[in-house]
């Protein structure tokens, strides 16, 4: 698939506070980044989803929408990132913040190695558990996708988030109650779901 391609599919995406951004070379990273998620999906369970363009869509966009809804963030901690969902298209979106992705599969956490090598980013591969970091290691932001036992992993994100979470899910039950101190804004509709919903939590 072209940049170009990907540009189309991502216009639903994109809100105005990301529009500063370099598109160009943002489209030309996540055609690589297809290409490499498809080559390696051939041989390991990457992603459930197969076809090019949903990846786009799904992953790639979803990603992008919330990367928009950061506000102001220097480190982002991406809580089981699995094949790199959102953080590496935040990353590409904000090349600024150092961004952290903790995915404990061994064959996940070589993929995202190899894709940061191939993309030449600067994004940090933590091949393990969040929850045997370092205490003292906190995020500005920590970002949570499709994780298992979705409620225990927001309280482990809750732990390692100084200033704001970000949850990407498709459940329309009530919003977690956290042990650490947030409070959750009204939640954002995804673009193009039909149930998927971001959610954002600040600190108080």
């Amino acid at each position: 698939m072209t940049p170009e391609s990907i540009a189309d599919l991502l216009q639903p995406y994109i809100p105005a506070p990301a529009a500063a951004a370099d598109w160009p070379q943002i489209y030309a990273q996540l055609a690589v980044y297809l290409d490499l998620i498809l080559k390696w999906n051939a041989k390991t369970n990457l992603t459930a989803i197969r076809t090019a363009e949903e990846i786009v869509r799904r992953h790639f966009g979803e990603s992008l929408f919330a990367g928009a809804h950061l506000g102001p963030c220097a480190t982002l901690l991406d809580f089981g990132s699995g094949a790199g969902f959102p953080g590496l298209p935040i990353q590409m979106l904000r090349p600024d913040i150092a961004v952290t992705l903790a995915e404990s599969q061994g064959k996940k956490a070589a993929f995202l190695r190899e894709a940061i090598r191939t993309l030449s980013l600067p994004t940090e591969v933590w091949s393990g558990r969040v929850e045997s970091m370092p205490p003292a290691r906190q995020f500005d932001v920590v970002t949570l996708r499709a994780v298992d036992s979705m409620d225990a992993a927001i309280q482990s994100a809750a732990c390692r988030a100084s200033r704001r979470l970000l949850i990407l899910t498709t459940r329309q039950a009530e919003m977690p109650a956290l042990a650490e101190p947030f409070r959750f804004a009204d939640p954002i509709p995804l673009p193009e779901s039909a149930n998927g919903t971001l959610l954002t939590a600040d600190r108080i």
